[in-house]
């Protein structure tokens, strides 16, 4: 029975961005292979720990959600394990509720983005008026 899960993971500070590229590559790769299905990524970038985890205060944020087997989860968790790269993980199963909860999170996200493309593409540039100069 395929569910759909939710993964989210913290990567090292001191990757490259094309070291971080990879090591998601490899996990999104992973959930393929392994006859899953990626339903959404999104990376959330750098961002401050709320406490050091091995004595890092930040990390890189990741999250994936994908439909897999269950017993999937446990080959995914062993490779975050086993990945030096990766200081925090964690995956939780979602219900109906939270994949509606994450489709509309998506709607909302998409809207946002295309407002915002095209904002600046119908507001025209404000033109600012010489200031006339008094003798």
């Amino acid at each position: 029975m395929i569910k759909q899960y939710e993964t989210v993971f913290i990567a090292t500070p001191v990757l490259s961005d094309a070291q971080m590229k990879e090591a998601v590559a490899k996990y999104v790769s992973l959930i393929k292979d392994n006859g899953g299905e990626v339903v959404y990524e999104e990376d959330w970038g750098l961002k401050q720990l709320a406490y050091p985890i091995q004595h890092k205060t930040s990390g890189f944020y990741y999250l994936i959600e994908f439909k897999a087997d269950p017993q999937f989860v446990a080959t995914l968790e062993t490779q975050y394990h086993r990945d030096e790269r990766i200081i925090r993980f964690i995956t939780v199963a979602l219900d109906k509720n939270a994949v509606a909860y994450a489709e509309k999170r998506r709607a909302n996200k998409a809207a946002k983005e295309a407002a915002k493309a095209e904002a600046p593409a119908e507001a025209p540039a404000a033109e600012v008026e010489p200031e006339a100069k008094e003798d």
